[in-house]
This record gives structure tokens, sequence and C-alpha cells, in this order.
């Protein structure tokens, strides 16, 4: 080839345009926070934080002298929740999904310990005393089972070439997983966490794309057990006599239906706009039993009305809507499955909470997330919040640096598995 030749086809070569990869990002985005969960979920702790106060302030049987006893240690609860949320937002998802089976494992062990050497409150060992703090280990077990289901399934069918979906050995798998310490919780026995466990396993199995046949097989399983506790004598006497009361509040409205029916009293003294906060006559006089915890939602009807109890929902409303947010965008099974399975938690404890508070479900005795007074709930759900946010930084991550760095191809191959469900 002479010279003239050589330069003539490098000057082509040169004035041809290059490829351009329709749909690639020009430059790396930093990945971004969800600010609205954020916003919501500080929404929620400012509010829970100030009924927690209303409802104690003025009883000294809880406070011991201090009035503001309950809030400085709402306040803390809350900061050592955010802690946790902040690291496991900030923990590598690698390193989330190997951590994984430590979780369910360390669970499980405080499970069984509660069950030798835990402390019996409200009729349920349920707790466990260390340094003079009290731990409730079954409310860990719930991100536990979520984030353990999650992982054998990614773990199954995201590396299948054949983009394979969810079978049967997937789902008996996930069941295993939950059963172990759904028996442990029951033994305790701690019926409130149990239905939410419940009904979070069953969201997972439905979120994974597992045959319609077994979500049937599981609702009919559901009716079963119960119905063999009862035979069986599983649940208590008080336990029974809540479900009765349930059923009907006039049964017995001193005894097994009193906390329904101040409860409903209470929410109904408020009114459209509310008695004012610390200014609640059912609050003030401690009519309505465990109100700074279980029955917390009494506080915001009373004192804040159908208004502020509107608001209240509405911030649950926009967690729920962000975690479901985050599942569908997850670009990999493991994100969609735990912040489904988070949302399906709580989605379904908010509304056992509010609901038995109005009468429209039996009284469990279960948090409400975010707001109710209490340690271990407050950093179960944080974490829960922070492993939100982790799934959605990683989404963030594939879709700013996906052309550059693999992340595309992932998504693209957790995309394929998802049609094929």
């Amino acid at each position: 080839m002479t010279v003239g030749t050589q330069s003539r086809t490098q000057s082509r070569t040169q004035s041809r345009p290059r490829a351009v990869r329709i749909g690639a990002p020009s430059r790396s985005k930093a990945p971004r926070l969800d600010w609205l969960l954020m916003f919501a979920v500080a929404g929620l702790l400012v509010m829970g934080a100030l009924l927690v106060w209303s409802a104690t302030v003025a009883r000294e049987d809880l406070t011991g002298g201090d009035p503001n006893s309950h809030l400085k240690k709402q306040l803390v609860n809350i900061a050592i929740g955010i802690v946790l949320g902040v690291m496991i937002t900030a923990t590598d998802h690698r390193w989330v999904r190997i951590l994984a089976p430590l979780v369910y494992v360390g669970s499980v062990i405080g499970l069984a310990m509660v069950l030798t050497m835990g402390t019996t409150i409200n009729g349920s060992r349920s707790w466990l005393m260390v340094g003079g703090l009290s731990i409730q280990p079954a409310e860990f077990a719930k991100l536990a089972v979520i984030i353990g289901m999650a992982l054998l399934v990614a773990e199954r069918t995201e590396g299948s070439l054949k983009g394979r979906g969810v079978k049967h050995l997937e789902v008996l798998g996930m069941l295993a997983i939950a059963a172990v310490p759904a028996v442990l919780i029951m033994l305790q026995p701690d019926l409130g966490t149990m239905l939410v466990l419940s009904a979070t396993v069953f969201g997972v199995v439905a979120v994974s794309g597992a045959p319609r046949r077994w979500l049937l097989s599981l609702a009919v399983a559901a009716v079963a057990a119960a119905a063999i506790a009862v035979q069986l004598g599983v649940l208590a006497d008080y336990q029974l006599d809540r479900f009765l009361a349930f059923t009907d509040p006039d049964l017995d409205p001193r005894g097994a239906g009193y906390n329904t029916t101040q409860a409903r009293i209470a929410i109904g003294n408020g009114g459209v706009f509310g008695q004012g906060l610390f200014n609640g006559s059912q609050t003030k006089s401690g009519f309505v039993p465990e109100q700074h915890t279980d029955f917390i939602f009494t506080v915001a009807g009373e004192e804040l009305g159908l208004v502020g109890s509107a608001i209240l929902i509405a911030l649950l409303g926009v967690v729920l809507w962000r975690a479901l947010t985050i599942a569908a965008h997850a670009d990999d099974l493991f994100g969609r499955l735990a912040a489904g399975g988070i949302a399906c938690w709580f989605g379904f404890q908010a509304f056992q909470n509010i609901g038995m508070c109005l009468g429209i479900m039996p009284v469990t005795g279960v948090p409400l997330p975010l707001v109710s007074y209490g340690g271990s709930s407050m950093f179960a759900t944080l974490m829960a919040v922070g492993l939100l946010q982790n799934i959605h930084l990683r989404t963030e991550r594939s879709l700013g640096m996906g052309a550059g760095r693999g992340y595309g191809a992932d998504a693209a191959r957790s995309r394929v598995v998802r049609s094929r469900y």
C-alpha cells in the first residue's frame, strides 16, 4: 500500500461516524438515596416520638417521676436504629448477601434462648434481658426470614442460563427457612408476631413468582394450622378470649373486650381535628392499656383527630409505595424479593395494629412500625429501611454506570429472569 493510499484510508476512517449505543448514559451519575422514603420515615419517627411522649407524660406509674423518661428512651432507640440503618445502607451489596445466613442463624439462636432464659411479659415469653435492656429476638427474625428466603431463591435462579423461575423445590426451601423461627415463636407463644411473619412469608412467596397453586395451598394450610392450634391448646386462654372478644366486644367489656372498647372510645373522642396534643382525656386518664406501644394509634386518633390520623396513615402509605417501587426496579432477584418482603411486613403489621385499635382486627399486641415505643421493633424496622436504601442505591449504580462496569448486563439478565415468571 502506497503512502497516498494509506492516508486516504485513514481519512475515510476518521471521518466515518462512530456507532453510539442508544440509551447508554453519557456519563456516570452518583447514586442518590430515595429521599421520599427518608422524608416519610422521618415524619413517622417525629410523630411517633411526640405520641409516645403524650401517652406517658402524665403516667407516673410508667415514668417513675420523670415525665420525659419515655421520650428520652425513644429518642435513644431512634438514634441507635438510625445508626444500624446507615450501616446497612453503606454496606456493599455483596456483603449483605454474604452476611444474610449469619443474620438468620443469629435470630434462630436468639429465639431459642428466649425459650430457656427469656422473661415473660403480658403472658408471652418473648424477651431477653441483657444488661438491664429488654430485647425481643422475634422482631429481628422477621427481617432475617425475609433475607434468608430472598437469598435462597436468588442463589438458585439468578445464575441459570435458561432463566428458570421458582419451582417446587425453591418454594419448599423458603418454607423450611420460615418454619424454624415460626415454630420457636409459637412456643413463646407470640401470636401477633406469628401472624405478621405468616403474612410476610406469603408475600415473599407470591413476589417470587411461585406457582399459584402454592399460594392457594398456603392459605388452606394456614386455616388448618389455626384450627389445629386451637384444638391442641397451643394458644393461651387469654389469646382465645381476645378472638372471641373480636367477634363481639360487648361479650366481655371489662375483660377481653376492654382494650378494644377503650381504644374505640379514645379514637371517637378525637373527632375531625382532635383534642390537641397532650390534652386527650382518655390518654391522660390512662384508660387505654399499653397506649404508648400497641395502642399508640389511639393517641393519634384522640389528640390529632381524623386529620392527624390520616397524615400518619398517609406517611405509612408513602413508605409502602417506595418499598414496592424499589422492589419493582431492583436489578437483581435478591433485592426484589427482600424489598417486596419488607413491604409485606410493614403493610400487614400496620394494618393489624391500626385494625385492632379500630376493632376490625383481633388484639394481638404488635407495634405500629416506626411509631410505637420500643427498642427491638425500632431497630429492626430501621434496619429494614436501611436495606431498602441499599437495594435502591445498587439499582441507581446499575442505571448510572451499567454501560462501563457491566451492571447493565446483570440488570438485563435479572429482567429476563423476571419476564419468565
